[in-house]
Order: structure tokens, then C-alpha cells, then sequence
């Protein structure tokens, strides 16, 4: 992996908190609060500095505004909510650039999971553990945050695991 094993490890306890909470508050209210997306983005900017060169983090934070115009131009679209564009955006910046196909590779597996596993707990009674989540009564709409806080998670764990 391209990203190296201390910068994985660093960020590792400040962003897998935020991530099971936006895969939370997505499954529950349909939303990723704002304040999550600055903290996700706060982190970065103050262990960014820690973790990489110089050079390697004003390179990452361009894949937050890269991301982020890409973000609101699906969400215009109606592509994607607002809140997914943001976290993307707030997320990016933890990626490596070598690592980009295997998180494209990871996104899928995870979106896939996280939905299969959501609409099979959305019939079952399971369902009764969480009786008044949003995402069980929306027919269309799926609580990406789930697939996108999974997916940052495991990155960074795979990172700290094999990183370079």
C-alpha cells in the first residue's frame, strides 16, 4: 500500500470514532451532520502535518477540493446527497493517490455488503433492534454514509496492517 503504516496508525483512532458515527447517524436520521464532516476534515489538517512531508499534504488537500467540485456536481445532479459529497471531500485527503484503485476496489465491495447486509436487516427482526432508523422507511434512498465510513475505516486499518 502506498500509504505508509505511521500515518495509518496516527489518524487511525481520531477517524475510525467519526466513521462509525456518520455510518450510524446515516442509518438512523438519513444524514451526515456537518459537524462530523469539518472534525473528519480538522483531523487531517492538524495530523497531516504529523503524518506526511509537507509536499504530500498540499497534494492530499487538493483531492479535497478536487473531490468536493466532483461532489456537488453529482449532488446537483442528484446523484448523491450533499452530505456523501461532503464526506467524501473531508475523506480524500487520507488517501493515498498509489492507493486509489484498491479503495475503488474496497468501495465497492463495501457499498455492496453494506446494502446487501442493510435491506436483509431491514426484513428481518433485526429490524426491531433499531425500530425508528429513517434508512428502514426509505424505499429508494440508501444511507451511503454506512458503504463510505466503512470504507475510510477499513482503509486506514489495511493501512496501519500493510502500509509502507
Amino acid at each position: 500500500m502506498a500509504i505508509s503504516a505511521f500515518a495509518a496508525l496516527l489518524f487511525l483512532p481520531f477517524v475510525l470514532p467519526i466513521c462509525l458515527y456518520v455510518a450510524f447517524t446515516d442509518m438512523k436520521y438519513m444524514r451526515i451532520t456537518n459537524q462530523a464532516v469539518v472534525l473528519l476534515g480538522l483531523v487531517f489538517l492538524v495530523l497531516g502535518l504529523i503524518a506526511l512531508p509537507l509536499e504530500a499534504y498540499l497534494w492530499r488537500l487538493m483531492n479535497l477540493i478536487i473531490v468536493l467540485a466532483i461532489g456537488i456536481m453529482l449532488n446537483a445532479l442528484g446523484a448523491m446527497g450533499a452530505g456523501d459529497a461532503k464526506f467524501a471531500a473531508a475523506a480524500a485527503p487520507y488517501v493515498a493517490l498509489g492507493d486509489l484503485r484498491l479503495l475503488i476496489a474496497l468501495f465497492m465491495a463495501t457499498l455492496l455488503a453494506a446494502a446487501a447486509t442493510h435491506r436483509a436487516v431491514k426484513y428481518t427482526p433485526l429490524r426491531r433492534l433499531a425500530p425508528d432508523w429513517q434508512s428502514w422507511r426509505e424505499s429508494k434512498k440508501f444511507p451511503m454514509g454506512l458503504a463510505l465510513g466503512t470504507t475510510l475505516g477499513l482503509y486506514l486499518i489495511l493501512g496501519a496492517l500493510y502500509g509502507s
